[in-house]
């Protein structure tokens, strides 16, 4: 592609995504400063027509940018920018109070992200193997009762109230210790089952069967760390682009399946990735772009933060928007894990 082509490509592009109306060849000299005819810039136009990286709603209007337009401008023309200060301080400031507990960080951070980007946002925790056991806690509350606290690799605190039958001694908190420490901890959260725990609990020096109710407890709180969790924020947000037009309550009910909402999350290449109109997975999401990044903790991937909205997008703004809030999430849970 000439320079040309490229200069009128990013303009029509740029103007499309502020106004929403076909961009036209008078138009684009005045936006480019370009010093040749208007019927140059036509016949330029009508290239990157016959190209498939504009189009022509009408005869008489102006171009549009295509799908393959905007995969053309985020890979090749768009310019690579750092978060802007206010955006950086708005994200700081919206998501910085929740910094101790992560489950709430990672749900105030999408509500944060789809307030900024005015599109719909998607976080996802990963599960399976990757998500392991890091802390046990018992909390004695009374003599027959006591809380589990269990906390995750990826951040997550789950708690519990459990009855036992028999009095919770010193002997019982020494002896759910060591099972703890042997057999849970470091282990993957899929891994802890009440099958594979019941044969751990027999093997105790003290009564086996005043163990099983703290076991199955941590089964539970193991098992529903294992199970990948989505979060959507700035749902409402869909109605606001006229783009959607009567598809928006289609794309909403989509927004509210959890299984394709985690699949189209987890399909994720690389740090951070954009996926234009037809390139998405599924048939809700031709008129939309997904843009998701991986937030990390210890080096490892941990889970997805992303948004959703019309191909029409501010991909110049939104992008490292996208990217320094999940680089943010990250370090702040890190923070908190280590504290």
């Amino acid at each position: 592609m000439s320079d040309r082509k490229k200069a009128i490509l990013a303009a029509v592009i740029e103007r499309y995504i502020k106004t929403g109306e076909p961009v036209g060849s008078k138009e684009l000299l005045t936006l480019t400063g370009m010093s040749v005819s208007s019927a140059t810039v036509r016949n330029e136009m009508s290239e990157l027509s016959s190209l498939g990286y504009l189009e022509q709603p009408h005869t008489s209007a102006g171009r549009i940018p295509s799908q393959k337009g905007y995969r053309y401008y985020v890979d090749n023309l768009m310019k690579n920018r750092e978060i802007d200060e206010l955006n950086k301080r708005l994200i700081e400031a919206g998501i910085s109070s929740a910094a101790g507990d992560p489950e709430r960080l990672i749900a105030q951070a999408g509500e944060v992200l789809a307030d900024l980007t005015k599109c719909a946002c998607v976080s996802a925790t990963q599960c399976g193997d990757s998500t392991v056991i890091r802390k046990i806690e018992l909390v004695p509350v009374g003599c027959h009762t006591a809380m589990l606290v269990l906390l995750t690799s990826n951040g997550f605190l789950k708690s519990r109230l459990c009855r036992l039958d028999s009095e919770l001694n010193v002997r019982i908190i020494e002896e759910f210790y060591k099972i703890v420490d042997s057999s849970i901890i470091g282990k993957s959260a899929s891994d802890i089952n009440i099958v594979s725990m019941q044969t751990v609990a027999a093997s105790v020096d003290s009564d086996p069967l005043a163990m099983l109710p703290l076991i199955a407890a941590v089964c539970e709180l193991a098992g529903s760390t294992a199970k990948s969790k989505i979060v959507l924020g700035g749902s409402s947000n869909i109605f606001s682009h006229k783009d959607y037009g009567s598809s928006a309550v289609e794309l909403l009910e989509f927004l509210n399946r959890e299984e394709p909402i985690s699949a189209v999350m987890n399909n994720t290449d690389g740090p951070l990735n954009v996926k234009i109109g037809k390139e998405n997975l599924y048939r809700q999401l031709e008129n939309s772009s997904v843009i998701v990044a991986k937030y990390s903790l210890g080096g490892s991937d941990t889970g997805t933060i992303g948004i959703i909205g019309p191909t029409r997008m501010d991909y110049e703004n939104i992008i490292p928007s996208v990217r320094y809030l999940t680089d943010f999430v990250g370090r702040l849970i890190t923070q908190a894990l280590d504290d």
